[in-house]
């Protein structure tokens, strides 16, 4: 791989300015279908075939309702009064709503035939029906109802609005994420002493998630993707990117200071870094596209496209950087580097301090670094998870909700679904109602409502809890269990609640499976790197621990709320379901990357008759200032899209945030090199049975004679 891969950079330098212009024209193309095919994501997350969904589609067919966007406008009356003395009001706020474009009905709270008030008639609600999905309606039409409503408001009433028409597709891009990319600069500018380099490496990284987010977005109009997808794909497309990059223009910078020539330079910045890049990049694109071992289309959806991003970053990393390397020469160089024949890079003392304390004192490190993280760990004991979001804090669709749980209760806010097929499916509807409203946690069963053609009836059972606790979920199952025993009929039970405990449950059973495959797929590839089974081992280890504390510091922030006010939280409550399985899959993938950057330089140093302390140390030294830049710089990209992130990527990027700055700086800058001391000679040993395996040239070994030929002095 490493000579191939030096004859790619080698062309890449022949042919720069024609690298160049073809990545401008997949980026322009990509922007151009992006522009005339790309198409709506959606805020649906369901798994075909599940209970819940199957019902939802049964729903649609048999009521012709279930699949259009709803908007629910909260009317409350002024203190003391009732909303019988605002008939007009409500009335004229009625047929407003029915006026506005894309509105298929709109219903009145006060109807006589259906009314939708609580007992103390203060608080009642319109459902304003369009017709299209959920994720469609567009920002026009939520600004005309908003409109409609503020005329109910002048007239003395509190009118809020809530319902899935308000959901608006989440955007990549924004002031906190803006933040994170200027640190990222700032590191690049550090790190290289050179402004121009630091731009040409965030310049490349921009240009792969533009090309694989345009790429998404031109997916959406053939397929139903989910909202998150394209944030996802843009946050680890944009880390990696700028990481893969640096990787190999620090490289790229080693070797001139050694004396190469700059086609010599890039050639083997790639043969060797780029050999490093490709492997950590395989190994993520296995840990998402891993996630459709879980059998659930959105998740699959979301890590393919996550995965195709990366692919591009790869590809950009091996091909566009060398040819912009090759247009800057060695002025990606400071001036005192350019003024001299040659030069090594710097021994800095700090990282040469740090390995040495950690060799020394091995045990203490490995001891101290294993008990702290597993301290952090201990929240993952009670970690809750959901699908159920709230709404963002101080919006119409969270005040919406506040007064509906206190006009309703609070399981007005997540109704349950039983549908009934079959022959009398009214009968026996009303049949089953009187046991079902003796569960537990039951506040209200409504009578049955029949299908046109008497098929099937819907009965609706409003929990006393609310959408996102643990009774709510457990009467999803005790509903489930009492209508095992129906007879004369067939039920579903559905709902949004329901969606979200069949989603948990498929993810809960999934993940031991993921994890398994996953982690043996990497492993693998990590005997084939590194040729030994121990530094594998360590290696996984030590993620399981970064795990750990990742979900932990998640658990004790979003789900017990301390130090929320840092993140920007607005209320505590269960993670989203997705997280854990997307936190494991993306750290998995970052994790080795950093295992193959840092401990490849060991390797090396070892092949070349270096003792194993030395071969610590001595790679430890090379390459670990570029893993801190890297480590810091994905953190910062992360980190950026906490604060005013939306909810599903919060707490996912909080989480990856927290997830690389531990495993960085804990596991493989004091862990991995204090478990390798202990181990000694024998971490690089590999069992005859493996021996037979195919070994991957990572560090570039096979490209020394090629170096001894071809590097010649420059001067200046």
């Amino acid at each position: 791989m490493a000579k191939l891969l030096y004859r790619l950079g080698r062309s890449a330098h022949k042919h720069r300015l024609a690298v160049v212009l073809i990545w401008l024209l997949v980026l322009v193309g990509a922007g151009v279908g992006a522009f005339t095919l790309g198409g709506e994501t959606s805020n649906s997350m369901s798994i075909p075939g599940q209970e819940s969904t199957t019902a939802l589609e049964r729903i649609q067919d048999k009521f012709g309702s279930g699949e259009t966007a709803t908007a629910r406008v909260v009317i409350k009356a002024p203190d003391g009064q009732k909303l019988p003395q605002h008939v007009k009001a409500i009335t004229d706020l009625v047929a407003d709503e029915s006026a506005l474009k894309g509105v298929k009905q709109a219903t009145n709270p006060l109807d006589p035939a259906a009314p939708s008030v609580n007992k103390d008639v203060n608080v009642g609600y319109s459902t304003v029906t369009y017709d299209v999905k959920p994720g469609e309606v567009t920002d026009e039409q939520r600004a005309e109802l908003t409109k409609a409503v503020d005329k109910a408001r002048n007239a003395g009433l509190t009118v809020e609005i809530g319902g899935t028409a308000m959901q608006q597709t989440p955007h990549v891009g924004g002031p906190t994420e803006a933040v994170g990319v200027v640190l990222a600069l700032v590191i690049l500018a550090l790190t290289y002493g050179s402004l121009v380099t630091a731009g040409m490496n965030l310049l490349s990284a921009a240009i792969g998630v533009g090309i694989g987010t345009l790429g998404i977005t031109i997916a959406s109009g053939f397929m139903d993707l989910q909202s998150t997808t394209p944030i996802l794909a843009s946050m680890l497309g944009l880390a990696v990117g700028i990481d893969y990059a640096l990787f190999i223009i620090n490289r790229y910078r080693q070797e001139l200071r050694r004396g190469s020539d700059v086609g010599h330079a890039v050639a083997t910045a790639v043969g060797t870094a780029g050999s490093a890049v490709v492997t950590a990049g395989l190994t993520v694109v296995i840990a998402l596209v891993g996630l459709a071992i879980a059998g659930i289309p959105f998740l699959t959806q979301m890590g393919v496209s996550a995965a195709a991003t990366i692919v591009v970053a790869v590809l950009i990393a091996v091909t566009l950087v060398p040819a912009l390397l090759s247009m800057l020469g060695r002025r990606v160089l400071t001036r005192k580097e350019r003024s001299q024949t040659s030069s090594e890079p710097k021994d800095r003392g700090v990282i040469r301090g740090w390995s040495k304390a950690v060799t020394r004192n091995r045990v203490v490190a490995l001891l101290l670094s294993v008990v702290a993280l597993g301290i952090v760990a201990i929240p993952v004991a009670s970690m809750d998870t959901t699908l159920i979001q709230k709404p963002p804090a101080n919006s119409t669709q969270e005040r919406a909700d506040h007064i509906l749980a206190q006009g309703f209760g609070e399981g007005f806010n997540g109704p349950i679904l039983v549908l009934v097929e079959g022959n009398g499916a009214a009968a026996t509807a009303t049949k089953v109602a009187e046991p079902l409203a003796k569960l537990n946690d039951v506040a209200l069963v409504t009578p049955a409502q029949p299908s046109p053609d008497g098929s099937a009836a819907l009965v609706t059972v409003i929990p006393k809890s609310g959408p996102d606790s643990t009774a709510t979920e457990q009467l999803v199952a005790d509903l489930r269990t009492e209508l095992k025993t129906l007879d004369g009929g067939k039920a579903y039970v559905t709902g949004a609640t329901a969606v979200s405990v069949d989603v948990a449950t498929s993810l809960d059973r999934a993940l031991p499976i993921y994890l398994a495959v996953v982690v043996g797929l990497a492993l693998v590839l990590l005997i084939l790197v590194f040729r030994s089974l121990l530094v594998p081992l360590v290696g996984v280890l030590g993620f399981l621990l970064t795990i750990g504390a990742s979900l932990g510091a998640t658990v004790a922030v979003f789900q017990w709320g301390w130090l929320a006010d840092a993140v920007n939280l607005d209320s505590t409550g269960p993670l989203i379901s997705l997280t854990p399985i997307l936190v494991i899959g993306i750290l998995f993938g970052l994790a080795m990357d950093y295992q193959i950057f840092l401990v490849s330089r060991m390797h090396e140093a070892h092949h070349r008759g270096a003792k194993p302390i030395e071969a610590i140390t001595t790679g430890f030294r090379q390459a670990a200032p570029v893993v801190v830049a890297a480590a810091l710089i994905m953190f910062s990209v992360f980190a950026g899209f906490v604060p005013a992130g939306e909810a599903t990527v919060k707490s996912i990027a909080f989480a990856l945030a927290v997830g690389i700055f531990v495993d960085a700086f804990v596991v493989r800058m004091v862990l991995v090199p204090a478990a390798l001391a202990l181990i000694g000679e024998r971490a690089w040993w590999l069992p005859k049975f493996l021996r037979w395996l195919p070994e991957l040239d990572v560090e570039g070994t096979a490209l020394e004679e090629i170096e001894n030929e071809k590097r010649e002095p420059v001067t200046v």
